[in-house]
């Protein structure tokens, strides 16, 4: 039985989501109506792919969170489901917070995430509490455990934050559930502690997986963890980063560590660590392991900083990232859209060794629903400094790309698509060096752009504010001539 709670907003987005339905990208996930922040639960499910999501219906502000619900067999396509859970028990009534789902040995679909309650100190401040709960369902419907929570203060370490205890990744090895808890411990920085079950519903502390000692930011937000190519992967999202060089900005970013998880310490031992992704909006990644076995990741596309900054009089706030199919190379974690999409292109257009120099538009290749490919090369014998493609442009607006080989630099700089907002627009971020060769892949989904370089080595992920559309043109420039292939495609998602 749903609670009233739960009701209630089922309601409100069955009655209001199709005044948003002007709004909506055409092929990246959204809310139903009102805010999304993390994806949840990201996971394989009888044959389909769940994805649940931070919600809140009722406006576009942060607000109680829900569990917003979505299913999809192709990753591009997806069915709007009614949402899964509520605040609407003593354990969440604060809100339930991110978290992970697995399927039990049943059949049911476990969902283990972070319920908040708020208690009032002697000294009258009012804190959150912080508690991991759970929820069985059959993909639709979900009913809370009777047990919740099941981790609580009183199964923390010693020095750990019952404030700061949230987000848990659930997974099973051999016959033992794990679950690893982001933590702020009592130096303030951030802590990935790992708790263990035999049933997943009754968990004790087994160890700290890893922590940051305050190097890379402070609370480590959303930790995923997986193995891939041989390795074993940890992704996290760090609050209060500092910016050291042009690999890691200040603020909210997303780290991932690649090395080994002991499995007797459960001690991870890092062997390379590197930004997940170098643009603006690209927040708490979770992944997936397919049916045919591909690790496919999926991020919040969106940045704290950035949430007062609303298109004026919107129905929904936030969005989901395009799924992204990971490999490992050369200590790298690499990310390139889902093959599914490809499914998707028409009215391909190709052009090959076109040599460019002054600011030039290619007949048919324009659109803000695109994915397009472009390798820049010098010419025999000549070198170029810079490369500049430009992107949703028009007379006014226009979202800047340019690639410096001397430097191996990237500047993807977005002031003029539309913001009013005195908030970052520029991300100038290092690539590795291809003899001045540079591949770009461009996805577009109105204004939702999303770029990886050099075959997926890195990605950066950019919200746009241009509410007009028709912002189509795409151009291409360099210092002195240069070569240019571009193989472009427009998407239609019907």
């Amino acid at each position: 039985m749903s609670s009233e709670t739960l009701q209630k907003a089922r309601e409100y987005e069955k009655k209001y989501s199709r005044y948003a339905d002007q709004e909506r990208p055409a092929f990246h996930v959204t809310g139903q109506i009102g805010w999304i922040n993390d994806p949840n639960g990201f996971s394989a499910y009888k044959g389909e792919y769940h994805l649940f999501f931070q919600y809140h219906p009722y406006s576009v502000e942060w607000g109680p969170m829900h569990w917003g619900h979505a299913k999809t067999k192709d990753f591009i396509k997806w069915e709007m489901l009614p949402a899964a859970i509520a605040p609407d028990s003593a354990a969440d009534c604060a809100g339930c917070f991110s978290g992970s789902a697995i399927e039990l040995p049943d059949g049911k679909q476990l969902l283990m995430y972070t319920g908040v309650y708020r208690e009032t100190r002697e000294d009258g401040v009012t804190q959150d509490i912080q508690h991991q709960c759970l929820a069985i369902g059959d993909g639709l419907e979900y009913e809370k455990f009777e047990g919740n929570p099941v981790l609580t203060a009183e199964h923390l370490p010693e020095g750990a934050s019952p404030n700061d205890f949230r987000d848990p990744h659930i997974w099973k090895e051999g016959d033992t559930y794990y679950s690893v808890v982001g933590n702020r411990p009592a130096d303030g920085s951030g802590s990935l502690l790992v708790f263990e079950s035999k049933d997943a519903f009754h968990w004790k502390f087994k160890t700290e997986m890893d922590a940051c000692h305050n190097e890379y930011g402070r609370m480590w937000e959303c930790p995923d963890i997986f193995g891939l190519d041989g390795k074993d992967v940890i992704l996290v999202s760090p609050q209060e980063m500092v910016p050291l060089g042009v690999e890691f900005h200040a603020g909210f970013g997303t780290i991932v560590l690649l090395g080994k998880l002991d499995r007797e310490t459960f001690k991870f031992q890092r062997e390379a660590l590197h930004s997940i992704d170098y643009g603006i909006d690209f927040y708490a990644p979770q992944t997936l392991l397919t049916e045919d076995g591909r690790r496919v990741m999926i991020a919040w596309m969106e940045n704290w900083t950035n949430v007062g900054c609303k298109l004026t009089d919107c129905r929904i706030f936030g969005a989901m990232t395009l799924p992204r199919e990971l490999s490992i190379k050369n200590h790298r974690l690499i990310q390139n859209p889902v093959r599914e999409l490809e499914n998707y292109r028409t009215k391909g257009v190709h052009y090959k060794n076109m040599i460019i120099h002054h600011s030039v538009n290619l007949a048919g290749v324009n659109g803000r629903h695109i994915d397009m490919t472009v390798q820049v090369s010098p010419l025999s014998g000549n070198g170029y400094n810079w490369f500049r493609m430009e992107l949703a442009k028009d007379g006014e607006h226009g979202v800047s790309v340019r690639y410096k080989p001397g430097t191996n630099m990237i500047r993807v700089d977005r002031s003029r698509c539309g913001g009013r907002f005195d908030i970052v627009h520029t991300r100038d971020f290092v690539v590795f060096p291809h003899d001045g060769e540079l591949k770009i892949r461009v996805v577009m989904d109105g204004n939702l752009l999303e770029l990886f370089f050099n075959d997926g080595e890195q990605a950066a992920t950019f919200k746009l504010y241009n509410k007009n559309l028709d912002a189509r043109s795409i151009t291409f420039e360099a210092d002195v001539p240069v070569q240019i292939d571009v193989e472009k495609y427009d998407l239609v998602v019907e």
